[in-house]
């Protein structure tokens, strides 16, 4: 789980509880709507579901900065997709994801509200955001070394003097 969800721990809160359940929402936003959807299908004693808000699509303004620490600038938009969820146990979950999967953010607004839950808590966790933290690291691996493959360092390059 460390590499998928590095960069959120190292701006962590000071609430650890607060930071546990964004590491859970990076990762369930990340997740695909298949894994998601499998996952709802499996769960035991479902719930009862209510729509608070959504699932609804729409745009944001990616910003961005040159080398990082540039003046920023607009790059484009995204489509975003949202929504909140009310379980009939009282817990109220929240969603947002990249793309227009709104089957997807609805789930994934699911889980987190079963995040929430003391009592189901550490299903969500032992049973579907471990085993996507896992997939998403091996296949960050995998990019990594595919782009390392590729990688020419010019420092090492001798000129040639005739």
């Amino acid at each position: 789980m460390a590499e998928a969800t590095q960069q959120l721990h190292e701006q962590a809160p000071a609430n650890p509880e607060q930071a546990a359940r964004q590491r859970a929402m990076a990762v369930l936003a990340r997740a695909s709507g298949s894994e998601l959807a499998k996952a709802w299908d499996a769960w035991p004693d479902r719930p009862d579901v209510s729509p608070v808000r959504g699932p609804e699509t729409g745009l944001v303004m990616v910003r961005g900065r040159i080398g990082g620490g540039g003046a920023p600038f607009n790059f484009g938009e995204a489509t975003v997709t949202r929504a909140t969820v009310k379980l009939s146990t009282g817990h109220v979950g929240h969603a947002y994801a990249l793309g227009a999967d709104k089957d997807k953010v609805r789930h994934a607004a699911i889980f987190d509200a079963l995040w929430q839950d003391d009592a189901t808590r550490s299903a969500v966790e032992d049973q579907l955001v471990a085993p996507i933290c896992k997939r998403l690291d091996s296949e960050d691996t995998r990019r990594r070394d595919e782009t390392a493959a590729t990688r020419v360092d010019f420092f090492t390059m001798v000129r040639g003097e005739d």
